[in-house]
């Protein structure tokens, strides 16, 4: 896979103008993407992850923290609530809700956490947060349909894919 020469995209009102214009070509992409070799697109997508991450300041964005549901774990409730120095009872009431399948969720967009653009318990954000967008992660096939649904949300994401595209020489 060569290096990305493109200029990377971090303008979050061009990324969401793109992704509209690139509605149908990324669903075809998708499509594509389903009958690749899953250990070669794992390779091509942590080449092109340790290229452009490094590029990208999440500080600069926190889309992510602004517009994703984060689903909480009973042990990472545990852990934080610790940390504020709140009971789980205090805790659970003021940052979480019970989804409909008994999932907790944080109960507000963007996060309680989120101060500017910087997460406040960064230390002992939920795992969710710490593995967003995901990249870097094995079976890249298996999140295809997440991915797409946050092109347009994280710059990581939309150059990573813009990058598949490259070096697929997908038109």
């Amino acid at each position: 896979m060569p290096a990305m020469d493109q200029q990377l995209q971090t303008n979050l009102v061009a990324i969401l103008e793109i992704s509209t214009q690139k509605e149908q070509e990324n669903e075809r992409f998708r499509g594509f993407l389903k009958y690749q070799n899953g250990e070669e697109l794992d390779a091509k997508v942590h080449q092109l992850n340790e290229v452009v991450t490094p590029k990208i300041d999440c500080t600069a964005c926190g889309n992510c923290c602004k517009s994703l549901m984060i689903v909480v774990d009973e042990k990472e409730a545990d852990i934080l609530s610790k940390h504020l120095n709140q009971t789980r009872e205090v805790f659970d009431g003021k940052y979480v809700e019970q989804g409909n399948n008994g999932m907790m969720i944080i109960n507000q967009m963007p996060c309680h956490f989120l101060s500017g653009n910087m997460c406040t318990v960064y230390e002992h954000r939920f795992v969710g947060c710490r593995e967003f967008p995901a990249m870097h992660l094995p079976n890249f096939k298996e999140r295809l349909f997440t991915t797409f649904m946050h092109y347009e949300r994280c710059p990581i994401i939309f150059n990573i894919v813009e990058g598949l595209k490259i070096g697929y020489g997908f038109t």
